[in-house]
């Protein structure tokens, strides 16, 4: 501790010692006003004193580290429509949350941070695998990932049509493993010929005191195949354990998807929307939220006058939020002249089961219940009137 405040002590007279020599070097400090000289003080101390401060990472920080950085990996989401879309969205503890994004993670962080590791997350991704880069900046601990679940977008087709199965899964999951083998058995024979050929070229051409020492290098690959078969091995057993792990996540995400009773979808991609929005709110409860962002405003248009066409949905809003800074400082608070230009736009509604829906089988169970609901109501009392008397 005495060696950590003495450094701090010398750190801050040097600091000192530097803004002094400025000062004395400077021909213009004396004829500056006060607000002036504490405007240059303030100024050279905060170009030659570096201070790092070390703080927890959040959504906030986050948000603006990537949109001031790399907007392109969040689509140009700004910070404050981040913000909006967990708000409209109804992100809670609890909740049963759909969400496809293409953000590098962030919104998927913002939403299990909002959560708070209560409720499950069901992330649909493109290609291979789910991006998480932003999420893994979070530091959530295992528990947060329990109720975290993933599923291939390019199933979503068949699980709405009713032919998703395990076999679909397993099938691709076991086409890669199989290939493999036979490669690496293939390069494990040819490896055994070359050190054979090469041991008998040379035991043919050398002497007998060659020949002693040219047995015990023909062994050095017979003993090294072993290693890299078992090497091989393990890589392969290995991956097809994680491809087991994730075939199991897909199957509950699968089921989770199957109840067609989430609490929200919160869809944020490079992706058009309109397709993915009409596709994945057949997974949504009735008289629940729904969250689109997309930077520019013609998609959003579209996929609004898809929506109104379609039914279903109501208290439609398409929006964009407009930002601009303040400096707030004693007598000198005022907006400042530069401001964002744009931060993207957002399409949120309420799904509600509309009489083309209650035809749907899958969504019988939803009309029932509120059918239910609706009987159970008592029946209003009719109010006696009271004549005047005479």
């Amino acid at each position: 501790m005495e060696d950590a405040f003495s450094s701090r002590r010398r750190r801050k007279s040097l600091l000192q010692e530097i803004v002094q020599q400025l000062i004395e070097n400077s021909t213009t400090f004396r004829d500056k006003t006060e607000f002036a000289q504490d405007k240059y003080i303030k100024k050279k101390k905060k170009k030659y004193e570096a201070i790092v401060t070390i703080l927890k990472p959040s959504t906030r920080i986050l948000s603006i580290m990537y949109y001031a950085r790399e907007p392109g990996k969040i689509n140009h989401m700004r910070y404050d429509t981040l913000a909006q879309m967990l708000t409209l969205g109804n992100i809670r503890a609890g909740n049963k949350m759909i969400v496809m994004e293409t953000c590098s993670g962030l919104v998927l962080g913002a939403m299990m941070e909002r959560m708070g590791g209560f409720g499950s997350i069901i992330q649909l991704y493109p290609g291979d695998g789910p991006v998480r880069a932003a999420t893994a900046c979070f530091g959530f601990p295992k528990s947060f990932l329990s109720g975290l679940h993933e599923f291939p977008l390019n199933k979503i087709n068949s699980l709405l049509n009713g032919t998703f199965s395990a076999e679909m899964l397993s099938s691709e999951s076991k086409d890669s493993t199989p290939v493999e083998q036979s490669n690496g058995e293939h390069e494990e024979k040819q490896i055994s010929e070359q050190a054979d050929e090469d041991s008998i070229a040379e035991a043919s051409e050398s002497n007998l005191e060659e020949q002693r020492t040219m047995e015990t290098l023909p062994r050095d690959p017979e003993n090294k195949e072993p290693k890299e078969k078992g090497n091989r091995r393990d890589y392969i057993q290995e991956k097809q354990r994680r491809q087991e792990e994730q075939r199991k996540r897909h199957l509950e995400a699968a089921a989770l998807l199957g109840e067609r009773n989430a609490d929200g979808l919160i869809v944020a991609s490079r992706f058009h929307p309109t397709p993915l929005l009409l596709s994945l709110l057949d997974f949504v409860a009735p008289s629940r939220p729904f969250v689109v962002y997309c930077q520019y405003k013609e998609p959003l248009l579209e996929c609004y006058t898809k929506l109104r066409e379609r039914g279903g949905v109501i208290n439609l809003r398409l929006s964009e939020t407009w930002l601009r800074n303040y400096q707030v400082l004693p007598d000198r608070s005022h907006p400042k002249l530069l401001m964002s230009g744009g931060g993207g736009y957002l399409l949120s509604g309420i799904t509600v089961v509309s009489d083309s829906l209650r035809a749907d089988p899958s969504l019988k169970s939803c009309a029932s219940t509120l059918d239910s609901h609706a009987a159970e109501e008592p029946a209003a009392k009719k109010q006696k009137c009271v004549g005047s008397g005479s």
